[in-house]
């Protein structure tokens, strides 16, 4: 087990929820409790639930059926072995399609694919910056944490996809990460964080400082990256979606990523209501009423 798959990927977002494997198909979950209620509900591991084997994944959750889960959300590897209609016989009460990730096909030549903008960018970038693979991740722990803790600033980052310095502790230890940093005259300027899993490379997080971003860095990363995996036998990198919740392809990072990538695939959102009556009771006791936002008794809150 590697990356996203591991049990301490789960155990890094503790903080949110207690991990709870699925044991058949061998993915993690987080279970929380519902303010204002003894019942609990669980939600996929930001940013993508994983597993080993998705054709157990509906025996796992038909287990759950009449457990202390109520409900259940989570958004799907693109890379995962299902297809859609797979999907509806697992999550009876919500499978839509949720956003395309950016991939990259490394059996094509970096030439042949990333935009003739990125590569000026890229030249620029490497006049200045070299970039190298971190051998010892830990080792950079607290640049990384620095760097990580100026985007969360600078973007108002809030909830599970602001991980904390205890996040990143465990997290740069798990098996499959990869991290490499932009360097300055010495100095650290950016860094990006990678988990490999199988013959797919994910993109984990990314973050730089002003003298990072002026430099340019987050090119020369991804150009280095692009060239290290193909060279690891990797068939291809998922940078992931653009940021938000609504799927738009003209914000800047969507125009960073599809500068880099070969085509798209479709992460999925899905939810289950595993215990109806429990369910409406929430419901009713909250006031909910149309909306088709699920879990309707989370709307609002931060992720």
């Amino acid at each position: 087990m590697s990356g996203y798959m591991h049990s301490c990927y789960a155990e890094s977002l503790a903080e949110f929820g207690m991990p709870r494997e699925l044991p058949r198909c061998k993915g993690w979950i987080l279970v929380r409790q519902i303010d204002g209620f003894p019942y609990y509900d669980a939600l996929g591991c930001y940013p993508l639930f994983v597993c080993q084997d998705w054709s157990q994944l509906h025996a796992d959750l038909e287990e759950l059926v009449g457990d202390e889960v109520v409900s259940l959300s989570l958004v799907t590897d693109p890379f995962g072995k299902y297809d859609p209609t797979y999907l509806r016989q697992c999550f009876k009460d919500v499978v839509i399609p949720f956003k395309d990730h950016f991939i990259v096909d490394l059996s094509c030549s970096r030439e042949t694919f990333v935009s003739n903008h990125h590569r000026r960018y890229v030249r620029k970038a490497l006049r200045d910056v070299h970039v190298e693979r971190c051998q010892d991740p830990m080792q950079f722990n607290d640049e990384w944490v620095k760097l990580y803790g100026a985007l969360i600033e600078k973007h108002n980052i809030k909830g599970i996809s602001a991980f904390s310095r205890l996040a990143f502790a465990k997290q740069l230890k798990i098996a499959g990460l990869v991290m490499f940093r932009a360097v300055y005259k010495e100095t650290t300027v950016g860094m990006t964080l990678w988990y490999i899993q199988g013959d797919v490379g994910y993109y984990h997080l990314g973050a730089s400082n002003d003298i990072g971003y002026k430099l340019r860095a987050s090119f020369a990363l991804f150009w280095c990256a692009i060239e290290y995996f193909a060279g690891q036998g990797l068939r291809y990198l998922n940078l992931g979606a653009e940021a938000g919740i609504r799927s738009n392809d003209t914000d800047g990072l969507s125009k960073f990523k599809k500068g880099w990538s070969t085509g798209t695939r479709t992460a999925y959102f899905c939810g289950r209501i595993l215990s109806p009556k429990r369910y409406a009771e929430i419901v009713k006791a909250k006031g909910i009423t149309g909306t088709d936002y699920f879990t309707s008794y989370r709307k609002g809150e931060t992720r």
